[in-house]
């Protein structure tokens, strides 16, 4: 990717130029009262994907007004981002791929734009202030995109039979909104789409609204609790609908392709039960709705935990659900600090198949471990090796972040925890991981931390050394 950093050169020697003047045109900014600010950093410098969020700003809210016509694959938009400034800015960038923008306002006055690759840099008329809460609205068009990511899998906006579903792991939700996409940027967000009657637009957090006119039904949509934006989901499309409860009256909806419809209810309805489980291993479930969404998207491989519903591309097995719907505390409501802790999220639903395996009289997690180990745990050799190729803790590149040691090894690493505090600690040490970052976020350092701090005079040497940062099979002990 191209840096965005753009500077004036070869200012005619035979012209003269007003000090002043040649200072604002350095910043691409407004003159107003004297500029003091300086420009956002286009990407956070993920080890990953560097160019992925932005900095200078926090985001608190997004409020997205979107329309799609399936037939013409046509979306237009409204997206207005309610920010923080983290230091004075002249400028600032938002992360957007695709589509053509046709407006930008910051504070309802009209601000100049450019565009480069996936950065849409945006230059208010005056400075903002560090601590001073902005809002910028961008106005845009066109036909979103579908991108493939450095591991071959697609995401984005991903055309289906009879709508879309839009998918952003790790970088997808750019090509149908603009904003801060990191997940170390998360905020609150309420969801306006508009689509031809008989169709559903299916969301994350809660349905506030339904309402058709005109050939066309608006469904709103709210996320009150803090969402990273690669976790935000939409499918388009025709679905069978239901709503339930869970404990304490938590509303549950879930919205299933027609053709899965049958496959699909009988674990579907396990989720009350599965919610349950969880909680009493991982403690209260963090948001205030559940569900799922079950749809078609061509050569869509992957389920992912898209945030109090996630999404399956079939009707899923009651290993998968519990994986997803424990991501809910582990990856959605803590969420990794940068794509290097994809382990956090990953080990940690893995080894939730395993407590579920353990507690419902399958193996235990210790006979889940051995078969790892021994490689028994796969059905061929190759597949059990590929378990070792890196640290869970520190993958080679972008392309390699969901691989099988991020996985399982990952959920290993959990395992070596539980050996050495015991179970009763390591019950309290998930609970409290959860609640500790509750909404937050975290990176593999909080974790090793936080477990020395809860098991104080254990020797955490070999756990972290071997297990977590450690090249290749471990001796076992």
């Amino acid at each position: 990717m191209v840096s965005r950093d753009r500077r004036i050169a070869g200012v005619a020697r035979s012209v003269p130029v007003v000090p002043a003047l040649f200072a604002c045109l350095l910043v691409l900014t407004g003159c107003g009262g004297g500029v003091h600010g300086t420009p956002g950093g286009s990407g956070v410098r993920d080890p990953y994907f560097p160019k992925a969020g932005n900095g200078g700003y926090d985001v608190s809210h997004y409020g997205l007004r979107l329309a799609y016509d399936p037939d013409a694959h046509h979306l237009t938009g409204t997206a207005t981002l309610t920010a923080r400034a983290t230091q004075d800015l002249s400028a600032f960038t938002l992360d957007l791929l695709g589509l053509e923008v046709g407006k930008v306002t910051v504070d309802d006055e009209v601000a100049r734009f450019n565009r480069a690759g996936q950065e849409l840099t945006v230059r208010p008329g005056r400075d903002i202030g560090r601590d001073e809460t902005f809002r910028v609205s961008v106005r845009y068009s066109g036909a979103p995109e579908t991108v493939t990511d450095p591991d071959g899998s697609r995401e984005g906006w991903l055309r289906t039979a009879d709508g879309v579903l839009a998918l952003g792991e790790p970088t997808g939700s750019m090509t149908w909104f603009p904003g801060n996409h990191h997940p170390s940027d998360k905020a609150a967000y309420d969801l306006s789409v508009t689509v031809p009657r008989g169709l559903r637009a299916v969301s994350n957090g809660e349905l506030r609204g339904e309402t058709t006119a005109r050939g066309r039904t608006t469904f709103v949509w709210r996320t009150s609790e803090p969402m990273a934006s690669y976790l935000a989901t939409l499918a388009i499309g025709r679905f069978d609908v239901s709503r339930s409860r869970a404990g304490g009256g938590l509303p549950v909806y879930t919205a299933v392709d027609p053709s899965e419809a049958a496959a699909s209810r009988p674990v579907l309805g396990r989720i009350p039960e599965v919610l349950r489980w969880a909680e009493r291993r991982f403690g209260p479930y963090p948001f205030s709705t559940a569900g799922a969404i079950v749809d078609h998207a061509p050569d869509l491989g992957y389920a992912l935990e898209t945030q109090t519903r996630p999404v399956f591309p079939g009707a899923p097995d009651i290993t998968l659900l519990v994986h997803e719907l424990a991501h809910q505390w582990y990856g959605d409501s803590v969420s990794p600090e940068s794509w290097r802790d994809m382990w956090l999220n990953e080990g940690f639903a893995t080894y939730a198949e395993w407590l579920w395996e353990e507690d419902h009289g399958g193996r235990s997690a210790q006979e889940a471990f051995d078969a790892l180990y021994s490689g028994e745990y796969f059905a061929t050799a190759e597949a059990g090796e590929a378990v070792w190729a890196f640290p869970p803790a520190d993958p080679p590149s972008a392309a390699r972040i969901s691989d099988p040691p991020v996985y399982w090894r990952g959920a290993m690493v959990l395992h070596k925890v539980r050996r050495t505090v015991g179970d009763e600690r390591f019950r309290a040490i998930l609970k409290g991981w959860a609640a500790e970052y509750r909404h937050g976020n975290a990176d593999t350092a909080d974790f090793t931390a936080y477990v020395e701090r809860r098991a104080p005079g254990k020797d955490w040497a070999g756990v972290w050394d071997d297990w977590l940062y450690g090249e290749g099979r471990p001796e076992r002990p």
